[in-house]
């Protein structure tokens, strides 16, 4: 009987320690959660192009206003909106009979005073010879002289009349100062304009060349000269590569351009630094005025990388999880850049160039997690980056 309840016994307390085993059993009743499954990836470190996005306004290479200089009545336009026009080209003809009627004044205003230097000058010559035999005196001479001279200064002072009426009727005809396109034309044929008009005659947009004008924040300066090479500012402007223009319909334009000049100076009532860059423009793509982006590619060496769905914020704080002990988690603060590659972040600091961290799901991921780490090829987390830059091939 003693040995019966013994058995009883023994099997009884196996039962127990058997069903406390199973409990402790991640995944089973009354045990822990099963361990999770999470996909992880080294950082990526080495080279990439990042690709600075500024927005800009457009200008053509020249913005002829065209105002006339003188009074009238528009008699003829030889040109409409929008028409491409050469230097030269007759663009407007103004009827004003007054500067007409100036010329005809200052012709014969001209002419009189020829008609008097040559009265003049017969004095001097029939004065010179009694002079010369003492039958008068030298004062007759010199106040001959004199006339004369006095009729050379007018004749030189109508000539010049001549000239200025002359060049104000050649005002009457507008020609192109430059080549380009014609823009809006206020007036109408028999509108009367001048130099204080409200509106001037039409604009001529040169856009052979456009410049692409744009601005960088102090903090975005600072980051961005860190990757040009020289040491003056036209050195570093000089060493940037081509860059492209992003156009308003999101399309790339075809054309690459450069960045030429910068202010050299961040305004204090701004606090921004302005730049052009100068785009090819044959075709007359692009207009004036119109507005787009720049974007400007800048190779980077020895850079960190991160899946912008790797990180989680805390706190106004930037997070990651690092893989430590093959499966236990760390959280780890990190700083980023303002700027982006695609989807990723541009590590500055906080984050080791061997570290290897969670790529996706970390919302629900406490410090010290356990997990079953699933390894991701890095290649084709960071695919894009190493594209980029074979692609680029920026040096």
């Amino acid at each position: 009987m003693k040995k019966l309840t013994f058995l009883i016994l023994l099997s009884v307390l196996l039962s127990c320690n058997k069903d406390k085993q199973k409990a402790g059993k991640p995944g089973s009743p009354g045990g822990p959660p099963p361990i999770a499954s999470y996909k992880v990836a080294p950082v990526y470190y080495g080279d990439a192009v990042i690709t600075y996005n500024f927005p800009a306004t457009i200008q053509g290479e020249q913005d002829v206003v065209i105002i006339p200089k003188v009074d009238g009545f528009i008699e003829k336009m030889y040109v409409d909106e929008g028409a491409i026009v050469k230097k030269g080209q007759l663009l407007f003809h103004l009827r004003n009979p007054q500067y007409e009627e100036a010329v005809r004044s200052a012709n014969a205003q001209v002419k009189i005073a020829a008609a008097n230097v040559k009265s003049a000058q017969m004095q001097v010559n029939q004065v010179k010879p009694l002079v010369d035999k003492n039958i008068v005196s030298n004062y007759a001479l010199e106040a001959n002289q004199y006339a004369l001279e006095s009729s050379q200064a007018a004749l030189a002072s109508a000539k010049a009349n001549l000239t200025n009426a002359q060049v104000n009727l050649s005002y009457l005809t507008i020609r192109s100062p430059s080549n380009g396109t014609v823009g809006a034309i206020p007036y109408k044929t028999g509108s009367l304009v001048s130099s204080t008009s409200g509106n001037a005659l039409t604009t001529v947009y040169n856009t052979a060349n456009v410049y692409a004008y744009f601005s960088i924040n102090e903090k975005q300066l600072l980051e961005f000269t860190r990757y040009f090479k020289g040491t003056t500012q036209k050195n570093k402007i000089n060493s940037l590569e081509e860059v492209s223009l992003q156009l308003a319909d999101g399309t790339i334009y075809p054309m690459k351009g450069k960045v030429t000049t910068s202010s050299g100076v961040v305004s204090t009532e701004t606090g921004s630094a302005n730049f052009r860059a100068t785009f090819p423009n044959p075709n007359g793509l692009i207009q004036s005025g119109s507005s787009a982006n720049i974007l400007i590619p800048i190779g980077v060496d020895s850079t960190t990388l991160v899946p912008q769905e790797a990180t989680f914020d805390l706190q106004g704080k930037k997070f990651v999880y690092q893989v430590v002990k093959k499966d236990s988690l760390l959280s780890t603060s990190i700083e980023v850049s303002e700027n982006t590659i695609g989807n990723l972040f541009i590590v500055t600091k906080g984050l080791d160039k061997t570290a290897t961290i969670v790529l996706e799901g970390v919302g629900g991921l406490k410090p010290g997690t356990r997990i079953k780490p699933i390894p991701v090829k890095k290649d084709s987390v960071y695919e894009a980056v190493e594209k980029a830059v074979s692609t680029n091939a920026i040096k």
